[in-house]
């Protein structure tokens, strides 16, 4: 589902990233692992394609990202792709509804339509008694899962993590990572997780560890 070829992105004169090719299958839970400074979010960002590679090609469901010009790539971006954060983006101002309801809302559906979807995405996430709530007034876990439900709002094709459980106390960091479980039996979401914590990578179906920018054999 996500083909990745000769992939390169410097910047300056430090080379961060150097001739990755990867290849990820549709459901498929993958830990992108490495020392700091390894090249891991920069990866999971040019994946996301919130940044450019120098070099190299992305393919994802079938379209080659890497050459659409920047108004399709955003389109492509928000009904193809989900983001989970280490420390949730939610905007302080609006409430856990309002929040999830976003990206759908961009995509061009309806306050109805976007809210139903948003309801039930909550409510499916154990959190239909929080709607209202503003991030404020949730816990660390609620809008890390708010944050989740928010990324599954279009029914992407991935959901990118960055760090997603390293805000989260223990308790709560295993309920995280048992939900991307969930989330792939039940619907065969894809993920791709940036992440230090060794418990969630050795759940992952696949480890890859990046190393001075290279994947590690």
């Amino acid at each position: 589902m996500i083909q990745i070829s000769g992939l390169n992105k410097s910047f300056g004169d430090l080379n961060v990233l150097s001739s990755i090719d990867l290849s990820i299958k549709k459901g498929e839970i993958v830990s992108i692992v490495g020392p700091s400074g390894a090249g891991k979010t920069t990866l999971l960002q040019i994946i996301g394609t919130l940044m450019k590679p120098d070099s190299g090609q992305i393919v994802i469901s079938g379209t080659e990202v890497t050459a659409l010009k920047d108004r399709l790539l955003s389109r492509f971006r928000n009904i193809h792709i989900g983001f989970v954060f280490q420390f949730h983006q939610l905007l302080p101002e609006f409430t856990a509804l309002e929040n999830v309801c976003i990206p759908m809302m961009i995509k061009g559906k309806s306050l109805r339509e976007s809210e139903k979807r948003a309801n039930e995405l909550l409510n499916f996430l154990n959190l239909s008694s929080r709607t209202t709530h503003k991030p404020s007034e949730l816990s660390g876990g609620e809008q890390q899962r708010v944050a989740v439900a928010r990324a599954l709002m279009n029914q992407p094709d991935v959901i990118l993590a960055d760090e997603p459980s390293g805000n989260l106390d223990s308790k709560n960091k295993q309920e995280l990572h048992e939900l991307f479980f969930k989330l792939r039996d039940e619907w065969s979401q894809t993920f791709v997780i940036v992440t230090h914590d060794n418990s969630l990578a050795t759940m992952s179906d696949r480890i890859i560890a990046l190393r001075d920018g290279k994947v590690e054999k």
